[in-house]
C-alpha cells in the first residue's frame, strides 16, 4: 500500500512537471540588477535622488533616474554609493519602470548600510548598498524608476 501511495505522488509530479514546462517557457523570466548611487535627506518629509542602470542577463540596458519620497517620523542626511538591487519577476527590461511601496525604519551615524524590498504588483525589488551619514526613524512612500532617454 506504502509503495502505491509513493509511486502514485511520484506519478503526480512528473505529470505536473511535463505540463508546467511548456507554460513557464512562455512567460520565461529575465534575471535583471540594479546598479545605483543615491542621495537623500529628510526631515518628516524623505527626498532622495539617484540614477543607476539596469542591466539583464539578455544583453539589455537602460539608464535610470531614481527619486524616492515618504513621509514619517524621519531626520537626517545621507548617501549611498555603488548600491546594487535585484528585481523578481521580470519579463521585459521596461517591466522595472515606475512606482514602487517603500517602507524603511533607520538609524546610523557615519558609515551605513542599507537594505530592503520595495514592490510594484507582482514587480519587486531588492535593495542593498553602503554609504554614509546621519539618519533616524521611520516612513512609507514610494520608490521611482524613469528611464533616461
Amino acid at each position: 500500500m506504502k509503495c502505491w501511495k509513493e509511486l502514485s505522488l511520484m506519478a503526480a509530479l512528473l505529470v505536473g512537471t511535463v505540463v508546467a514546462t511548456p507554460a513557464a517557457a512562455e512567460g520565461a523570466q529575465l534575471d535583471c540588477r540594479l546598479d545605483y548611487d543615491l542621495r537623500g535627506w529628510s526631515l518628516v518629509y524623505k527626498h532622495a535622488t539617484g540614477e543607476g542602470t539596469v542591466s539583464c542577463e539578455n544583453g539589455q540596458r537602460m539608464r535610470v533616474q531614481i527619486s524616492a519620497k515618504a513621509i514619517g517620523v524621519t531626520a537626517g542626511k545621507w548617501h549611498i554609493d555603488n548600491g546594487r538591487g535585484h528585481f523578481s519577476d521580470i519579463h521585459d527590461i521596461r517591466d522595472v519602470l515606475g512606482n514602487y511601496v517603500q517602507a524603511t525604519a533607520n538609524a546610523g551615524v557615519g558609515k551605513s548600510s542599507e537594505a530592503q524590498v520595495l514592490t510594484k504588483g507582482t514587480v519587486s525589488l531588492a535593495l542593498a548598498g553602503d554609504g554614509e551619514g546621519v539618519n533616524l526613524g521611520v516612513d512609507v512612500g514610494k520608490f521611482t524608476l524613469d528611464a533616461i532617454e
